[in-house]
């Protein structure tokens, strides 16, 4: 691995007057280094950058910094100004100019690298000597730790700051060492109880995650040790970020947020006394951020506890802690799947309700919009509505499988997992070729993460080896293992429906409402629908296709209404989003979607599926009994006056709806509770409806 600077990239007699100037000149040696392949494309990123927040620090330092597509390696350029140079510094122009340059695919043992560099511009030592080295070899050995390091340092703290290129992993061990000194070695003078010195945990991320977010931590670190206080500090940077010890953050007396972009699994410090900042107040102004954090701690502010429906961070980012068993973490990668696919189910289902309201059950039939759409005419809105809403259906099954996919192994599940779903879709697979393929690619793509890969490649590893290979791997599992498999059963279960009729109308009701609750629009469901509308799509349809008709879409009706009752019920058995989904559930099972209960069924299958099935079993087998007949195949209640013996054939609905709201109930109602846990002081409590959890099944 070259190294990242060199003393063909340092400038200890810059002459520009401006910070683009600057930024200019030593972006010059880079490219003539073959380091930078577009200097106008890659200072338009630094530009873009510096309009983000300047890069200005108090101290007489800039640090200009970007990703760019046109930068081949990371690299550092070093410029040292007699007149200075205004970066928007408080306390004026800066004298040391930095200017780093990371790929877009940057590996995490450069950044580390780069984190290390931005910790060490914090220490004065550092930086005077910088001021009078009076060689540019010397002065880029010096940078890299190879040369005058300890001198430089200033302070033991600071020895072990080395950046090193050869060695990431001893420059990990030394980013991670001001923490636990500060940690193990503080002594307080003002404890919050007993000979306690004040515990700060702090979590610092700024937009690019390369420099800022370090230095806001070092700083940090720095007035702690003068403070006399604990400080741990959790750096949210572009190489990820490990999670601070529950236990650490239990015992703290107050956090500090000092941070430009949000800060991730934010619901794990609630409760506590907060400052919240931007990350370069924790720069320049560390000590009065402990100051006031302990002015909160004495006056007992602390934040309101996070609920489930208002947590920090996505499904994803609370995806996989520490002690979880694998059902609640399968649990948790479905739920990843689901959050971001609601908004889907619910645009799309209201869409196509309205569609029917305006334009009558026929409207499924409308030609296109782009072919024929009159302003004045109510049928030409209805059909705009019902196909813009299919056009929102038609990314269920790709989102629900491309965010499992991300729960499973963040942005690099994307790609295979949307790709599996969209798939799913082609081979007829629906929601349960959705899950299966969700769960293919976040299983691939950790099992390429985990290979050892040469560093030659690492930097093109997330945009260009994983999404290659593990897209090619599922697409060929979604194409050649598991549609064709499907594509049988659909076949065999359509022949064996078609033996069954006319033999017993009432278990014939029966087993299609089981088939029309089984997978909630997938292939099962598909198979019992198409069965149905087969029949009626002659000229003439018979008493007997009508009657099908009838109990197909009567039990497809039932499971999203009865998880709306069951909601609106006993609340305290669902968390805060599913009670929420509940209110749009009464309109999209009324509009005979069977989608809409696809939220709770994907969270909790083994309970809702089968309470599911049985309602719609009861509802089909008492739909036949009753002799309701349909000539429309779709439109739920907005089609009832298409219906024979309409009253008893909502009473079929009701009776299902019924007995499925009741199963879940008394089935959610079984789960072992919450253990009781013991919080900080030997307190004790127990979880809330908003945040329980079910039990792994």
């Amino acid at each position: 691995m070259s190294d990242m600077i060199t003393a063909e990239l340092v400038d200890l007699d810059l002459s520009a007057d401006t910070k683009e100037a600057a930024a200019r000149a030593l972006a010059e040696r880079m490219v003539a280094l073959g380091r930078v392949t577009d200097l106008d494309g890659f200072l338009a990123d630094v530009a873009a950058r510096e309009a983000q927040m300047p890069t200005g620090l108090d101290g007489g330092i800039g640090i200009p910094h970007c990703r760019s597509e046109h930068v081949t390696e990371p690299t550092l350029a070093f410029g040292r100004s007699a007149t200075g140079i205004d970066f928007g510094a408080a306390d004026g122009p800066a004298d040391l100019v930095f200017l780093i340059a990371a790929p877009a695919g940057a590996d995490d043992a450069h950044l580390t690298i780069l984190s290390s560099l931005a910790r060490q511009l914090m220490n004065t030592g550092f930086t005077d000597a910088l001021r009078s080295v009076g060689d540019a070899g010397a002065a880029a050995a010096l940078i890299r730790g190879e040369e005058a390091g300890s001198a430089a340092a200033g302070d033991s703290a600071a020895a072990g700051d080395s950046v090193a290129v050869e060695d990431s992993v001893a420059v990990e061990d030394s980013v991670a060492a001001p923490a636990a000194a500060s940690a193990g070695a503080a002594t307080g003078t003002t404890a919050p109880e007993g000979d306690r010195p004040f515990r700060v945990v702090a979590v610092t991320s700024c937009p690019t995650g390369i420099a800022h977010t370090y230095m806001a931590a070092e700083s940090l670190e720095n007035a702690g040790r003068e403070a006399g206080i604990e400080i741990v500090v959790e750096t949210q940077g572009s190489a990820g970020f490990t999670r601070l010890d529950p236990a650490v953050i239990a015992a703290a007396d107050g956090v500090i947020f000092a941070h430009d972009v949000p800060v991730r699994e934010k619901d794990r410090f609630a409760g506590k006394p907060t400052v919240d900042t931007g990350v370069k107040a924790a720069i320049n102004r560390p000590a009065e951020l402990i100051t006031e954090v302990r002015g909160k701690a004495e006056r007992g502010e602390v934040t309101a506890a996070a609920t489930s429906g208002a947590s920090g961070g996505t499904p994803v980012e609370r995806a996989g802690d520490g002690g979880e068993g694998y059902g609640t973490k399968l649990r948790t990668w479905l739920m990843s799947g689901v959050s971001y696919m609601v908004p889907f189910v619910a645009a799309g289902g209201l869409l196509i309700a309205l569609g029917f309201a305006i334009g009558g059950y026929e409207i499924n039939e409308a030609p296109p919009v782009t072919d024929h759409f009159v302003w004045t005419q109510a049928d030409s809105w209805g059909a705009l509505l019902f196909q813009i809403g299919g056009v929102a259906f038609g990314f269920l099954v790709p989102v629900l499988a491309g965010y499992i996919a991300y729960g499973m192994a963040d942005r690099p599940g994307l790609v295979p997992g949307f790709v599996g779903g969209a798939v799913s879709l082609t081979v007829n697979a629906g929601f349960l070729g959705g899950l299966a393929a969700g769960l293919i690619a976040g299983g691939v793509v950790i099992a390429i993460q985990k290979a050892r890969i040469p560093a030659a490649l690492r930097g093109i590893m997330p945009v260009v080896v994983i999404p290659l290979i593990s897209t090619a791997v599922v697409g060929f599992l979604m194409f050649v293992v598991i549609g064709k498999p499907i594509a049988e059963a659909q076949k065999g279960m359509t022949d064996w429906l078609n033996g069954l009729t006319g033999t017993n109308a009432v278990l014939l009701g029966a087993l299609l409402g089981l088939m029309m609750c089984f997978d909630l629009g997938g292939p099962v469901n598909k198979v019992a629908y198409t069965f149905a509308t087969a029949g009626i799509a002659v000229a003439s349809p018979g008493d007997s296709a009508m009657k099908i008709m009838a109990a197909v879409m009567a039990a497809g009706m039932v499971p999203p209404l009865a998880m709306a009752l069951a909601t609106t019920v006993r609340g305290k058995l669902f968390d805060r989003t599913e009670r929420e989904n509940g209110k749009a559930a009464w309109v999209l099972g009324a509009s005979f979607i069977s989608e809409g209960a696809i939220p709770f069924a994907a969270a909790d299958p083994l309970r809702v599926i089968p309470a599911s099935m049985a309602g719609g079993a009861v509802t089909g087998a008492l739909s036949m009994a009753f002799g309701a007949t349909l000539r429309a195949p779709h439109g739920g209640v907005f089609v009832v006056p298409l219906i024979g013996n309409p009253f008893l054939y909502l009473v079929a609905i009701a009776a299902g709806v019924c007995v499925t709201a009741a199963l879940v109930i008394v089935l959610k109602g079984l789960r072992k509770p919450a253990p009781v846990t013991t919080g900080a002081g030997g307190a004790t409590s127990v979880p809330s409806a908003e945040t329980k959890q079910p039990v792994a099944a």
